[in-house]
Parts: C-alpha cells; sequence; structure tokens
C-alpha cells in the first residue's frame, strides 16, 4: 500500500492556487497533461504502469480519479457524504495477503491506479483519510495532510494561506471599525 503523501501528491497535479505572494502570482497548472507526463509522475513515485504503454484513456483515468477525490474533500461534513462516493467506480474486495490476512483490493486493469485506490480505501477504513483535505482557501485549494493535534486544521501552510487570511480579517476588521467610527475631528 502507498503512502497518504503519494496520494496528497497525486491530488496535488492539479495545480489550483492563484494568490500571489512576495509580488508574484502563482500560476495554476495540470501535471497530468499526456501519456509521458503521467508515466512520470508515476515513475517518479516508484507506481508501475506495467508493460503496456500509457494511453490518453489511462491518463483520462487518472484525472477521473484525482477529480472524485478532491470533490470528495470539499464536501462538507455536514452533508455526510463519504469517501465511497469518490470510490464508487472502482469496485474492492478483500483479498488474502501474505502474511495470512485480508486486504482491501481493487481491480480496474491498471495497477497504479489500483494502488491509490487502494490506499484511500484503506485510509478511510482507519479513519485517516479525515485527516486528508484541500486548503480553506478560496485561491489554494491544496491538498495537505493535517498534523494538528485536534484535526481540525484548514490550511496548507500556515504560514501562507494562514496567515494570508488572519491579515486579511484583521484588515476587514480593522476598515469596519473605521467606518463605523466615523470620521475623526481634526486639531
Amino acid at each position: 500500500m502507498l503512502s497518504l503523501k503519494v496520494v496528497e501528491d497525486f491530488l496535488n497535479t492539479l495545480d489550483e492556487r492563484t494568490f500571489t505572494r512576495h509580488g508574484e502570482t502563482h500560476v495554476p497548472g495540470e501535471r497530468l497533461t499526456s501519456p509521458r507526463a503521467l508515466a512520470d509522475w508515476l515513475a517518479a513515485h516508484d507506481l508501475s504502469s506495467g508493460d503496456t504503454p500509457l494511453r490518453t484513456a489511462d491518463v483520462e483515468a487518472a484525472i477521473a480519479l484525482r477529480t472524485a477525490l478532491r470533490q470528495a474533500l470539499v464536501v462538507d461534513a455536514e452533508t455526510e457524504v463519504e469517501v465511497a462516493s469518490a470510490l464508487r467506480d472502482y469496485p474492492l474486495r478483500l483479498v488474502p495477503d501474505a502474511s495470512g490476512g485480508l486486504r482491501i483490493a481493487a481491480a480496474s486493469g491498471r495497477p497504479w491506479l489500483d494502488a491509490v485506490v487502494e490506499t484511500v480505501a484503506g485510509s478511510a477504513a482507519r479513519g485517516d483519510w479525515a485527516r486528508v483535505k484541500l486548503c480553506a482557501a478560496p485561491d489554494c485549494r491544496w491538498a495537505f495532510y493535517d498534523t494538528s493535534r485536534n484535526g481540525r486544521g484548514r490550511w496548507c501552510a500556515m504560514e501562507i494561506c494562514g496567515n494570508r487570511h488572519k491579515t486579511r480579517t484583521y484588515r476587514e476588521r480593522r476598515h469596519h471599525g473605521d467606518r463605523e467610527a466615523g470620521p475623526r475631528p481634526s486639531s
């Protein structure tokens, strides 16, 4: 089974960040643009694409899974939509493992895709998936694993997105307070 870090990297093959930092605007982008780009990503994460060369349909399958997983992360917790909705197109079953126990197995015909699906399903069963989130900043949406003690982290990086949010809130509160106070008397 893969680590959730690999799944996090998979989710971040779509970069939706558009914020400006230190005067530079981040340019969003798609990393899975071709079979070659997918092959490179798989190789970088020690995932085998098998003996068959990757095709456009493989890229489309990867993007479809990534999209479903990202949508599952966006859903409000109150709606009680689980990761199961994201995995509904990927049948899972229990199979014996080498230690004599059972493991979750997917059978899409794409071993690399199955590895991602199995990792997500396993992490959901353990409760770890609840800590995989998308940054709450609407101009970021970077996937991250929440390492906060209580599991209620909202920002991919407090020093970037969290700080931008807190600064924006402070400025809005200060601006709102200035308008309520009215014009200041001149001396």
